[in-house]
């Protein structure tokens, strides 16, 4: 998944970071203000892997799992995660989890919640627009220019180099996509019932909403759902638009997503 636009006054950057690449595009506003800003929010996402790398023994969430620390402890923001984890289980139904293997593991929402907070860092700088794109989930805010608006590339699962769907911003100030699936990673989400990989017909999930942190959450318990209990509890979350591709090549849309598609 890619966003994709062009426009006068562009910066680009692409960050290593969290294990993946970060790509930030932002669009107008003062060119100081703009740098200050996009150093800031890799500051930040830098220190989100810090404090919530699962694989640094010496991290706030891994001495947080060890009894070491407790919240209070903490950076604030391992509250706010920890908080926001707790509602997506309680809206998905224990569908999305904050536990892995028995262990407290908040990465299902960590990337989602780190890029979201940094676009939103850069669009408080006085920029007409920004996209940041973390690992294939991206977080829209603004428009690239005054023509038109910002368009993201959904890909194919099972049609390398192809694309399933393009999804528009048309309309909005605030949008954002994510996806859940097994093309990219193989089978890494956990069906928090029995512990191990989930087991579904599905091949990917994406769900289109104005916050990245919600819609990487509810791509993630969609999946583990199944292509009919995940489109139906979609279809009654407000804001929120989805497609989903099984393995047999179908595909399930809820009602409201050919309004976002061109």
């Amino acid at each position: 998944m890619s966003g994709s636009a062009q426009g006068p006054a562009a910066v680009r950057h692409a960050e290593e970071v969290m294990g993946t690449v970060f790509s930030f595009d932002v669009r107008g506003g003062r060119s100081d203000a703009v740098a200050a800003a996009l150093d800031e929010a890799i500051a930040g996402l830098h220190r989100a892997d810090e404090v919530f790398s699962t694989y640094r023994d010496d991290s706030q969430l891994s001495r947080l799992a060890r009894g070491e620390l407790t919240v209070a402890e903490c950076d604030p923001e391992v509250a706010e995660v920890l908080e926001l984890g707790a509602e997506a289980e309680r809206v998905s139904e224990g569908w999305f989890s904050l536990r892995y293997q028995g262990s407290l593991d908040p990465t299902g929402i960590v990337k989602g919640w780190a890029a979201e907070r940094a676009a939103r860092r850069i669009a408080a700088a006085g920029v007409s627009g920004v996209s940041v794109n973390g690992g294939g989930d991206v977080q829209l805010l603004g428009s690239p220019d005054t023509q038109r608006p910002w368009r993201v590339g959904v890909s194919d699962p099972l049609r390398p180099g192809a694309l399933a769907a393009v999804v528009s911003a048309a309309g909005t100030s605030e949008l954002a996509v994510a996806t859940s699936g097994t093309a990219e990673r193989g089978a890494h989400i956990v069906d928090p019932g029995t512990g191990r990989s989930a087991v579904t017909d599905l091949v990917a999930v994406t769900v289109v909403a104005p916050s990245l942190t919600w819609a990487d959450c509810w791509a993630t318990a969609a999946f583990a759902m199944g292509s009919r209990e995940g489109l139906a509890w979609l279809e009654s979350l407000p804001d929120v638009e989805a497609l989903l591709i099984t393995a047999g090549d179908e595909v399930r849309c809820t009602h409201g997503l050919a309004a976002r598609l061109g």
